[in-house]
């Protein structure tokens, strides 16, 4: 029975992590997020500046170190530029971190929890949206997760290791006996790296924070010290970090400045940072990480609180908790789920994508009560497969329907399509006032944003091109050299005007109710 029961949660988990990809296909990039990070890898990938991402001509990209944008860059090069490629690296985050509960977690705790624990976190609402997104959030939360499955098995497999430090040379004996564990040991401090050039300085804070609380609370931290080679492996980490970083500060002095304080301490502590060079600070209401946290677990983090809820009036409940509780790890666990809710409650420039890295750490202890309730209750299957089905094709229809009507949300792709697909020589393509990101991406970068006053310039030229203008209501009209023209092509944002040659006497776009 065990048997099958694992049999049909391999097949659930396959399929779960194969649907992503059809949305990856099908709906395009909306702005602002996604395109912006989607461009600055297609920049990348052109240039083949490898240092330094860039926020638009001349103004580099300080806001993020670059190992998203190198996986993106890579994927573009290989796959083209499209959403797909774009989207290519966070899937293969997701199937890696997968792979991480598959095998670390599996020695920790066996085979059928470490399988529900990559179930549940891979339905959890934000992990199947990002896994599917130009971010740079699935790579940190893939090295968040490598340190965290890392950490635990390491100290799952302490007492078959020498206690001592593993920097120093052991017998062949033990290298042999031990040689399964290497790879973990290691694979901690790799899983540091990956999120300090995923993420930056934060990374480590959420790596660090279980085991420190872990070790604080069991009093095993001389032991538990040795299990790890802390001095090759943070000089490793340094050897992998510390370059890249030192090379963009030379290339593009201040950097640091601005990445380092900016970022990590201005952003969270001043709730009206006005320093972000690259957008506006999202200030929210203190406390709103813990709503963003129910969205982006759900289903399961209402399921759990609900079981948890439960535990007060059953007995069988309580016992699970109780089951739970009583796992060595249970504090660790704990600390990784609640750690980053905790560390931003009192912020107000957040984003719920913020969650993403304590989603691992909740997803294990879930599999751990899940374990305990069905050993208690009998839970029709199809219960669990309906929780498990949820968010997969809910997205799965919203993307039929976007890929039906593209327009639904702000995206600049069937505008710039309907361009590039015009017989005849290619034709300049403007907006006025503002380039949005979808369209430089869409554009391979050849879109430009103009002011109304270089409309006279541009008509001299005497040549054709289109112009996006900005919607100003239901029934605007626009008016060129005098005469009202009418748009070509539309969407939710933009009028697109074709100027021809004949309208060189260009003065003036005016747009207004008719």
């Amino acid at each position: 029975m065990q048997q099958r029961s694992n049999a049909v949660a391999w097949l659930t988990l396959v399929i779960v992590l194969s649907l992503p990809l059809v949305s990856m296909e099908l709906v395009p990039f909306y702005d602002t997020s996604e395109p912006r990070y989607a461009e600055i890898a297609r920049v990348m990938a052109q240039s083949e500046d490898w240092i330094t991402p860039w926020f638009d001509v001349d103004v580099p990209f300080w806001g993020k170190p670059p190992l998203s944008f190198w996986a993106q860059a890579l994927s573009m090069k290989v796959l083209g530029v499209t959403e797909f490629a774009g989207r290519f690296p966070s899937w293969l985050c997701l199937i890696l971190t997968n792979i991480l509960f598959l095998t670390g977690f599996k020695s920790v705790r066996g085979i059928g929890v470490a399988l529900w624990a990559a179930i549940i976190y891979s339905t959890c609402t934000l992990v199947y949206i990002s896994s599917g997104a130009v971010l740079t959030d699935p790579f940190l939360a893939l090295g968040t997760t490598l340190s965290l499955v890392s950490f635990a098995r390491v100290i799952g497999s302490g007492d078959r290791l020498l206690v001592g430090s593993l920097d120093q040379q052991p017998d062949r004996s033990v290298n042999l006996r031990n040689a399964d564990i290497r790879w973990w040991q290691y694979g901690f401090f790799l899983g540091l790296t990956i999120g300090l050039l995923a993420k930056g300085p934060l990374a480590a804070l959420i790596i660090f924070a279980p085991i420190t609380v872990w070790w604080s609370l069991t009093r095993k931290t001389k032991s538990h010290t040795a299990l790890l080679p802390w001095r090759s492996g943070l000089l490793l980490t340094a050897l992998l970090t510390l370059p890249w970083y030192i090379a963009a500060e030379i290339k593009t002095p201040g950097f640091l400045d601005y990445f380092i304080v900016g970022e990590h301490f201005r952003r969270f502590l001043d709730p009206g940072w006005a320093g972000d060079l690259y957008g506006s600070a999202h200030r929210t209401t203190y406390g709103m990480i813990w709503v963003y946290w129910l969205e982006a677990s759900f289903p399961w983090g209402l399921l759990v609180l609900a079981a948890l809820g439960g535990a007060v009036f059953s007995p069988r409940m309580r016992s699970a908790a109780q089951a739970v509780y009583r796992d060595p790890l249970f504090f660790y666990w704990v600390t990784a789920a609640l750690f980053t809710p905790v560390f931003f409650t009192f912020s107000a420039n957040i984003l719920w994508t913020y969650v993403l890295p304590s989603l691992a750490g909740f997803s294990i202890l879930a599999a751990m009560l899940a374990q305990e309730v069905r050993a208690r209750y009998s839970i029709p299957r199809v219960k669990l497969f309906t929780a498990v089905a949820l968010v997969p094709l809910v997205v799965l229809a919203g993307s039929v329907v976007v890929w039906i009507n593209p327009d639904l949300r702000n995206t600049e792709r069937e505008l710039v399509r309907y361009v590039m697909r015009q017989p005849g020589p290619s034709s300049p393509l403007f907006y006025l006032s503002e380039l949005p990101f979808s369209a430089r991406f869409y554009s391979s970068g050849r879109a430009r944003a103009i002011k109304e006053a270089e409309l006279q310039q541009i008509a001299q030229q005497d040549k054709t091109f289109y112009l996006a203008a900005p919607k100003t209501g239901p029934e605007a009209v626009y008016v060129v050299a005098g005469k009202k023209m009418t748009p070509v092509f539309s969407n939710r944002r933009y009028s697109l005007l074709k100027v021809s040659k004949r309208d060189s006497s260009l003065v003036a776009v005016r747009s207004g109710p008719s």
